[in-house]
């Protein structure tokens, strides 16, 4: 089964027609249809590692500010106590909670699967980012995941490579800063030639600017992590900046199609805090 990271951006991209979501419903329409996803968010990022196993998750708006129609959006894809399980039992020796209350499905997951699988009937697990872990385990508990593919598991990463959203420029609606470009870039270059030193990209001189805090870049180390137990580098399938400061890059792992497809501007945010962690929807 493939494997994605996705830069999401906003959460008004659930609603939105653009050259993002429409390259989404592209991928999805090109993919086998999972028997689960597996979905590592940037916006449940805590001090622990855990998997949402309960039957039926919850739809999670973590934002404020939106229109009425974003609240009322509802993705009641079912949960899988199951695949949760098996979540578990491939990360150890890394424990992993299992989560049957607090979470559930946040924006940085249904925003993106409103568009991959729009009727909701693939069921949906979230493990959470650990803010306690090294990027080198974050890339280690990725390539742990890596038999849940074998096994008909879509893993998705969801978040941005670049997501600095105090240096956002209403001027730039499709371009990118200099220092923004170059740690895209050089998260390209890694990404596609050598994805198990993905950890050392928190040491490009450009990081701070680009991730000035982690959440938003650590689910990428999970895709680097998942392609270095394949064995193979991963493919860019979307590209694009927004507004200074914000990358919608997304790489795909043993994706059937479609080529490459360049973004163009797409709405952002900037959201309230939630368990202490920015929920904010680019």
């Amino acid at each position: 089964m493939p494997a994605l990271f996705v830069g999401h951006g906003s959460p008004m991209n659930t609603l939105e027609s653009n050259r993002y979501t429409l390259a989404w419903r592209a991928l999805g329409a090109s993919m086998p249809v999972p028997r689960a996803v597996l979905s590592i968010s940037a916006h449940w990022y805590i001090g622990a590692t855990a998997v949402t196993a309960m039957a039926r998750p919850r739809v999670i708006h973590d934002f404020s500010g939106f229109p009425p129609e974003l609240f009322a959006f509802d993705y009641p894809a079912p949960g899988s106590p199951a695949v949760a399980a098996e979540v578990a039992a491939v990360a150890a020796p890394a424990g992993v909670m299992l989560d049957t209350e607090s979470w559930g499905i946040d924006h940085g997951t249904w925003s993106v699967l409103a568009h991959l699988f729009p009727r909701a009937d693939v069921p949906v697990v979230q493990l959470s980012i650990d803010a306690s872990k090294e990027p080198r385990e974050h890339v280690e508990l990725g390539r742990r995941l890596a038999p849940l593919r074998d096994e008909g598991v879509l893993i998705l990463a969801s978040g941005n490579v670049v997501h600095n959203l105090h240096r956002i420029d209403w001027h730039q609606p499709d371009g990118g800063f200099d220092w923004a470009r170059r740690f895209d870039a050089a998260a390209s270059a890694c990404m596609t030639s050598d994805p198990a030193g993905a950890a050392a990209l928190c040491r490009h001189a450009d990081y701070a600017m680009a991730a000035p805090t982690p959440e938003h870049f650590l689910p990428l180390l999970y895709l680097a992590g998942l392609a270095d137990a394949a064995g193979r580098a991963v493919d860019p399938v979307l590209e694009g900046f927004t507004y200074g400061s914000l990358s919608m890059t997304a790489y795909g792992l043993d994706l059937p199609g479609p080529a490459p497809i360049d973004g163009g501007p797409a709405p952002i945010d900037g959201g309230p805090v939630h368990d202490g962690q920015s929920t904010s929807g680019a």
